[in-house]
């Protein structure tokens, strides 16, 4: 039997890790190696933090009627950005990171209902002017934030790196959204679990997976309490304010970047999730604010 090799990284902001099938750690390492070379080259691509990345360059010339030209693979990605903002009737909106000026999870402290407001106009991918080769955001202060699939994507740029580099069974975790290589060689599938909401370090359930991927979206990971409610990271752009009715929702499908935009759309649209990720055909867990678990999970993700 092929043995599997770990590998453990930190890149966007988070913990990653791969498993990989190979017929020796040597062989594993190199593409170990490439794989994480290509997550960091999106980290610094795409990162906000970073004042040479794209991200920053739009963000810097906002308002000021420069239009910014973008590669292919940026383009690739504002395209999907633009067609969910489209298809969730404005729920997926990649400007709504400036939220967080008011939102700090660090304090623990609920902004005022003016200062959410204040925001609320410069949010909205209408107000990004894009042409398919080149964007403009068009009042001062905007911001493109590409946090709500970044991660995914590089776990599929990671995966797809592996397959490249002649490895067919393996997984791609970047905290917590994974991205399959392939099965063990035999066919076996990966077991994967599903942090718990409430309860750090422990697992609330796991499947089994030999293609595809698995993305989670959660009010665990930046979040705080007051008064007994609580607020997350996840915010509907609409109204400034942190959504409510699920601890978790996990995606499986055939990619990480669509799965974790299924997820974030999934948390925003509260009780219609299960009825929309229906529609979509994937696979889901979800745990409503109550710690309900509900499951419709295929066996399988779809072979991709």
């Amino acid at each position: 039997m092929t043995p599997d090799f770990g590998f453990e990284f930190e890149a966007m902001g988070t913990v990653c890790q791969l498993r990989l099938c190979a017929d020796s750690e040597a062989d594993a390492s190199v593409a170990a190696r490439r794989a994480i070379d290509e997550v960091r080259r999106l980290e610094a691509k795409y990162s906000r933090y970073r004042a040479d990345s794209i991200v920053s360059r739009i963000n810097a010339a906002a308002g000021s009627g420069e239009r910014i030209a973008v590669d292919a693979e940026t383009a690739g990605l504002l395209g999907f950005a633009d067609t969910l903002f489209e298809a969730s009737e404005g729920l997926f909106d990649i400007t709504s990171g400036i939220l967080r000026r008011v939102w700090d999870f660090k304090a623990a402290r609920v902004p005022s209902a003016e200062a959410v407001a204040e925001l609320l106009p410069d949010v909205g991918w209408p107000l990004a002017d894009w042409d398919g080769e080149t964007l403009a955001l068009r009042r001062p202060g905007m911001e493109l934030d590409f946090g709500g699939f970044a991660k995914e994507y590089a776990a599929d740029r990671a995966a797809a790196t592996l397959r490249e580099a002649g490895i067919h069974g393996g997984t791609v975790n970047l905290g917590g959204d994974v991205s399959l290589v392939g099965p063990h060689p035999n066919g076996v599938p990966w077991r994967i679990g599903i942090a718990h909401p409430r309860r750090a370090g422990e697992v609330i359930a796991s499947i089994e997976l030999t293609h595809g991927a698995l993305a989670t979206s959660g009010d665990y990971e930046r979040a705080f309490e007051v008064d007994g409610r609580r607020y997350c990271h996840i915010i509907d752009p609409r109204t400034g304010w942190p959504v409510t009715h699920w601890q978790c929702v996990s995606v499986v499908g055939p990619a990480c970047l669509a799965s974790g935009a299924l997820t974030t759309l999934a948390m925003l649209m509260g009780e219609g999730a299960h009825a929309f990720l229906r529609e979509q055909g994937v696979g889901f867990l979800t745990i409503d604010a109550h710690g309900r678990l509900y499951r419709e999970m295929p066996q399988t993700a779809p072979a991709g």
